[in-house]
Parts: structure tokens; sequence; C-alpha cells
């Protein structure tokens, strides 16, 4: 008897869905709490604690409603046979049009093409209720609806220009690879992350934002004399116009070997309370590349990326998962799909264990800004940080929830305690 493979995968879907949904609820019944964590009380003002109250529970209460029609969608998709039937009504519509629907590549194009129209269809509400009405009504949206629909369709045009020959290329690989796949299409991969890592800040990020050189003055020069210290490559420093989209502020790095570039929000140059605090942030980000986090990271994706090739290349022949959920051919992009839905259970634990890497790298961030001797005005950008994006003041204590997605903000606020504790 064939392992029922689509029944295992829902069922660990719904499985994950209610655990995941029983750790929001423990996380809202927190963000309800009325007043302000100990280590808070007397450096967060009152009137912001409101704010990022208000703010978490429109935020929590939005996403219970998404993620129930998310688990409801894709269950359904699964359940129900939508792929295969997806899958055999784009081979009709390449017919249609008088192409050849046993060419796989046209017809996965056309397949992708199909999905691509659901997904923008299916999230555009949520997206526009997301941005339009809760960020909105808490002061964070900046943009325009025309501004909005222009981001999206640039966003379609992009993957529509870039999606073709990364799929196609993957057919190939896969139809040709034969007993060195694996290595084949993790090659491909990571000259591909490669390149865009590479083009991303260059030819795509500029058609979102606007970037322009940090302008001559204090600032400038403090952040220049910390990275010459650190013998940091620094090339450029831009400055970010994300203030025409949203209040929520932010910085990064990015750029190869001795062609290094940072990149500041203004939002956050406006709303930290003096270059100091800046120049603490950018300390932090600094010491991410100082001590390797970036390289390490890459280098575990890498890792990961080749055994998840390796283990499709066990599975992309097996009749008995294509059948389960209802296909009675074996297309390599179907195959790459159903094994991402098999290996759930796998990729929550391998999340689990990134999530402790990723907050002990954020700690040793902080400690190396600290060294430097901008621990104290790390402390003042974040609480700043803190109450201008209103992000969560009161987080569970249950360490259970570290399974779930780290957010950000509650990151922060773990932080936060640390330098109110040894500061």
């Amino acid at each position: 008897m064939a392992f029922p493979y689509m029944e295992a995968v829902v069922g660990f879907m719904i499985f994950v869905y209610i655990f995941e949904t029983y750790l929001d609820l423990r996380q809202h019944c927190a963000i309800k709490l009325p007043t302000l964590p100990k280590p808070l009380m007397g450096v967060i003002s009152v009137e912001k604690f409101e704010k990022s109250r208000a703010y978490s529970l429109d935020k929590s209460h939005f996403h219970f409603v998404h993620e129930l029609v998310i688990i409801l969608m894709d269950s359904a998709i699964l359940y129900f046979g939508i792929l295969p039937w997806f899958w055999k009504r784009s081979g009709e519509f390449l017919v249609h049009f008088g192409l050849n629907a046993e060419n796989e590549i046209f017809h996965t194009l056309a397949f992708l093409a199909g999905v691509m129209v659901w997904l923008q269809i299916t999230d555009l509400p949520f997206s526009l209720y997301s941005t339009f009405v809760i960020e909105a009504r808490h002061g964070f949206n900046k943009q325009t609806i025309w501004l909005f629909f222009r981001d999206m369709i640039k966003g379609i045009v992009l993957s529509l220009v870039i999606g073709p020959p990364i799929v196609a290329a993957i057919i190939v690989i896969v139809q040709k690879g034969g007993p060195c796949l694996a290595t084949y299409l993790w090659a491909f991969m990571f000259v591909l992350s490669l390149v865009m890592m590479t083009l991303y800040p260059i030819l795509i990020a500029p058609l979102f934002n606007k970037f322009t050189s940090l302008p001559d003055g204090e600032l400038r020069v403090k952040i220049e004399n910390l990275a010459s210290s650190l013998k940091f490559p620094l090339k450029k420093l831009f400055v970010i116009d994300g203030s025409t989209r949203s209040s929520h502020s932010n910085a990064y790095m990015y750029g190869f070997f001795k062609n290094k570039r940072i990149v500041l929000y203004d939002t956050l140059i406006q709303q930290c309370k003096n270059d100091e605090e800046v120049v603490a942030v950018i300390a932090h980000e600094l010491g991410h590349w100082k001590l390797n986090h970036t390289m390490y990271s890459f280098i575990v994706i890498q890792i990961l990326t080749f055994f998840q090739f390796g283990g499709y290349t066990l599975v992309r022949n097996s009749k008995d998962l294509f059948q389960s959920f209802g296909f009675d051919t074996q297309p390599v992009l179907i195959g790459l799909i159903l094994f991402q839905h098999t290996v759930i259970p796998l990729q929550h634990l391998v999340n689990f264990v990134l999530n402790l890497v990723s907050r002990a790298f954020e700690f040793q961030a902080d400690a190396f800004a600290k060294k430097l001797g901008y621990g104290s005005a790390l402390r003042a950008g974040l609480v700043k940080l803190q109450e201008e994006n209103l992000s969560t003041m009161n987080t569970d204590p249950c360490p259970a929830y570290i399974f779930h997605e780290i957010h950000e903000t509650s990151h922060n606020l773990l932080r936060l305690f640390l330098f109110y504790q040894f500061v």
C-alpha cells in the first residue's frame, strides 16, 4: 500500500497551524496586558505604550484572520486536487494558443503564470488592508494607492523577466543532470544567489527606492571613521527614501570583498536623537561583518540547499508521491513543490535551530558595539526605535514561542532588557 503523502502533509500543516495559533494566542494575551514590563517603566512613555499596544493588537487580529484563510486555501488546494487540475488546465491553455503542451518548459511557465495571477488576486485584499488600514491608522503608511500598485506592477514585470530563464534552467538541469543532479542544482543556485546579491542592490532595489549619497557632515565622518577603524572596506554610503512608503526604519550593508556599501533609511536618521545613536546602530551591523555572521549564514544556507536537492533526487521519480497528490505525470517543478511539502516537519526543526543561531548572532553584534564604546548610545537608540516603530512591549515568556517566527520587535525588546541589565 502506497504511503498517503498528501494526507500526511495536509495533516501536519493543520497541526502546525494549530500549534502556532496557540502560540499566537499566548502572544495576543501578552499584548493585551495593560502595564509596561518592569525594565521599561520610566523609559517608555505611557502614551507610546498605549499606541504600541493598539498597533500590536490590530496586527494580531489581522494575523489571525490572514493565517486562517491561508491554511484553509492551502489545505483545500492539496486535498481537493486543485494543483493537478490547474496543471492540466494550463496545458489546455497552451494548446488553445497553438503551443505544444508537451514542452515541459512552456507548460511550467503557463502553470506559474496562472499561479502568480491567483496569488496576486488572493493576497491583494490583505495587502491593501494591512497597508491602507492598519499601517495608515497608526501613522506608518506614507504611500499612495498609485505607488502601491506601481510597486506591484514592477514586481510582476521583474518576475516575468527574471523567472522564466531560471525555471527553464532548472528544468533542463533536472532532465540532463543524471547521477550528479544534486550537485548541478546546488551549483546553479549558488551562482544564481551570487548574481542576485550583486544585481539586486544595483539594478533592482533602485527601481523601488531612491538611493542618494549621505551628505557630507558629522554623521558621515563618524561612520567612515568607524568603518576605517574596523578595516571595513566602505566604498559608498547611501540614504534610502524609506519615508515615501513607511515610517518604519532600517539599515543594512551589502557588497562583496573590497566593495562594501552601507544603506541608511532616512527614517532611521530622523528617529534617532543624535548622530551617536545612528553610528551605534551601524556599529551593530558592522559587528555582524566583523564576526563573520553573514559568511557563516551563507555557508549554512548553501549546505542546507545541497541537502534539500539531495533529498529531492531521492523522490523525484516516485510515482507514489505524485499520484498521492493527483498527478499522473511527473513534471520537474511539481516534483520540487511536492518535495518541499513533504519535508515540512524537517523544515520547522531546521528553522528552530536557525532562529536560535540568529538570535545568538544579534546578541553578539550588540556586545561588539558595546565593546567599541557604543553601549549607551545603542541602548538609547533601541529605546527610541522601540517607541517610534510602536514595537511590541510585552511579549509572551513561553520558551516554546521560539519555535514560531521570531519577530524583530520582540527580539529588540529582549536586547533592550540585556542592555538595561549589563550596560
